[in-house]
């Protein structure tokens, strides 16, 4: 067992760092199952690139809901992260239902659909980012907490709008639309032009206007982090950096094709800072 959190850990502290950066701040005791919560959905996130195709996809996100479903079969132990992602859910009660929407929303990916509407963008988002917000924060307040639902959901919005807008440039090479239709067609933007690597002014209107309702999520975290534990800060730490990222998408030379990132030095400075603020200061 400690084999498996072990190379979770190693996964998390390559592929997603920011998290892991978070982790640091959780108690000692409690980081392995945070890295097999992460670990898991890097294994999740990858499956597009791994798979190549819908079909082997498709039959990768069925393997691991039998996993959560506790139907697993054939090389399930041998698989590092499946083992600790058991054992963590096991040890705090996780509710399968959240790790299952997950996998549904990362059906998504597989294809070149674009996203049609703004609620079906709002679920992908929840499923995907504030899932693994309140699943994290369970981990560190030893167990699922209601009180800790709407925090997430909050903050894993924003954090999802923001990573998602970042990543224009990066879906559109892949023809991938995450951007609501619906959205689009309200400010006439032209999807080809997205696919053509082509900014517009009908463009910049459409993603400041999820810039906006990133914000107004933001807004609604914020009047809810003195109900947070101090035990369960570290799993909503990742949403600091969500404004400065959207700060940057806001200059007057922002330039949708070009990715918004923070630096590593400065993403470990805000992650630092919000440590000692007072739980996020966002």
């Amino acid at each position: 067992m400690d084999d498996a959190y072990a190379h979770c850990e190693r996964l998390v502290e390559t592929a997603d760092k920011d998290r892991f950066l978070a982790t640091l701040f959780a108690q000692a005791e409690r980081r392995r199952h945070l890295h097999a919560l992460y670990a898991f959905n890097i294994e999740i996130s990858r499956v597009r690139e791994a798979a190549h195709n819908t079909l082997p996809g498709e039959m990768r996100i069925q393997w691991w809901r039998d996993v959560v479903n506790g139907r697993g079969y054939g090389d399930v132990k041998s698989n590092p992260v499946a083992t600790a992602l058991l054992d963590t859910m096991a040890t705090f009660r996780l509710p399968a239902a959240l790790l299952l929407d997950l996998l549904d929303a990362r059906s998504f990916d597989l294809y070149v659909d674009p996203m049609p509407n703004m609620a079906e963008f709002e679920i992908y988002a929840r499923a995907t980012s504030s899932s693994l917000i309140e699943l994290a924060a369970a981990v560190l307040v030893g167990g699922p907490d209601p009180a800790l639902v709407e925090p997430a959901r909050h903050a894993g919005m924003a954090y999802a709008i923001a990573g998602l807008v970042a990543a224009l440039p990066i879906h559109a090479v892949r023809r991938q639309l995450y951007l609501p239709l619906d959205l689009l067609d309200r400010h006439k933007v032209d999807r080809d032009e997205i696919f053509a690597i082509q900014t517009s002014p009908a463009l910049r209107a459409a993603l400041a206007e999820m810039r906006e309702l990133a914000l107004a999520h933001l807004a609604q975290f914020r009047a809810m982090t003195h109900t947070i534990p101090a035990a369960a800060g570290p799993a909503f730490l990742p949403v600091v950096l969500a404004k400065p990222v959207l700060a940057r998408m806001a200059r007057w030379n922002y330039d949708p094709f070009r990715q918004a990132e923070l630096s590593q030095w400065r993403k470990q400075l805000l992650l630092w800072r919000a440590t000692w603020g007072g739980i996020l200061e966002v």
